[in-house]
């Protein structure tokens, strides 16, 4: 038996435009992560995928219980130099441990343990990593370097 997967997509993330990509809760997540990047800057790419990865998976496994029933919603754009993704799932919610402005490294779990990893992950690669209230939804936020500016004019 094949793999099925089914992703809708919607808008193309232009201007305060959203892009949207809702997919049944599923661990492979290849073709939602190429989309979610195709129009993200190369040298930005791994660090962001292994980030995304992470927290789709965590919607998918751990908000949707892999409940094939229930679907993941990705809303990704680009505003003002900064890339943001918001991913929500239909699980009962998530209460982090720590706020978001603290240490990432104090979600890093003892030697033994996978639990709190992939928080420390979010927290490293993204310049913003927040909860809803209910723990159902999770905006990630990535600062576009600035190009350093030329002067026009030199002063000389």
């Amino acid at each position: 038996m094949g793999v099925s997967l089914v992703i809708t997509i919607s808008l193309r993330p232009v201007g305060r435009n959203w892009g949207t990509i809702s997919f049944a809760s599923t661990l492979y997540l290849y073709p939602i992560l190429d989309l979610l990047l195709a129009e993200i800057p190369e040298e930005m790419q791994a660090e962001l995928r292994l980030g995304l990865q992470e927290a789709l998976v965590n919607a998918a496994k751990h908000g949707n219980k892999l409940d094939p029933g229930k679907t993941v919603v990705v809303r990704f754009s680009l505003i003002d130099n900064c890339y943001w993704w918001i991913i929500s799932d239909q699980g009962r919610g998530f209460h982090p441990a720590c706020s978001c402005g603290e240490n990432p490294t104090k979600y890093l779990p003892p030697d033994d343990s996978e639990s709190g990893r992939g928080l420390s992950i979010l927290h490293q690669i993204f310049d913003q990593v927040e909860w809803n209230r209910r723990g159902t939804e999770l905006r990630l936020c990535k600062q576009v370097e600035s190009r350093l500016r030329i002067p026009l004019l030199s002063r000389n």
